[in-house]
């Protein structure tokens, strides 16, 4: 399996299937707006900003499984995400990441890449996995890894060489 057997709903509502994407390196991020960490959308930006040209390509999936830290609709999202941090990497209409109605691409995330201790279930906000150019989850990064923390993994994901061990 890989990524690419998935779509997903962009925030402005049309169904984008995960294909699109192949070639690339992907990382993809439950995000919210009210969140301890939501100030990680400036430096998941610099990140897309500085890589994007190299391949990589930063997927945001808003999420109110975690203390309703995203409450707001999808276009109450985009425009905070837009005016408080000027993302511009695609961002997904909100979904869950847990339980019975998780999005099916989460479901394959959090088997491909458990987290620690082999638990599958994503903890909080800002969850990361880190997808080769091929469409396989390569490594999961905990909510509390910072975006520059990932740049050795990300430049040899890009170089096509295997990313270190978590």
């Amino acid at each position: 399996m890989s990524i690419y057997q998935f779509s997903a709903q962009r925030i402005t509502g049309e169904s984008e299937p995960l294909e699109r994407y192949r070639g690339n390196v992907v990382l993809i991020v439950n995000v919210a707006s009210r969140c301890g960490l939501t100030p990680q959308y400036a430096g998941l930006e610099r990140l897309y900003r500085s890589y994007r040209d190299a391949g990589l390509v930063i997927l945001g999936f808003p999420c109110n499984q975690f203390n309703h830290q995203e409450p707001g609709d999808d276009q109450q999202i985009a425009s905070f995400c837009s005016l408080t941090y000027d993302v511009t990497f695609p961002m997904f209409a909100k979904i869950d990441v847990n339980g019975p109605g998780a999005h099916p691409l989460y479901a394959y995330l959090r088997r491909a890449r458990p987290g620690l201790l082999g638990s599958e279930a994503i903890k909080m906000n800002f969850t990361k996995f880190l997808i080769d150019r091929t469409g396989e989850p390569v490594k999961r990064f905990s909510p509390l890894d910072v975006p520059e923390r990932l740049v050795p993994d990300i430049e040899r994901a890009l170089a096509g060489m295997a990313a270190t061990a978590a």
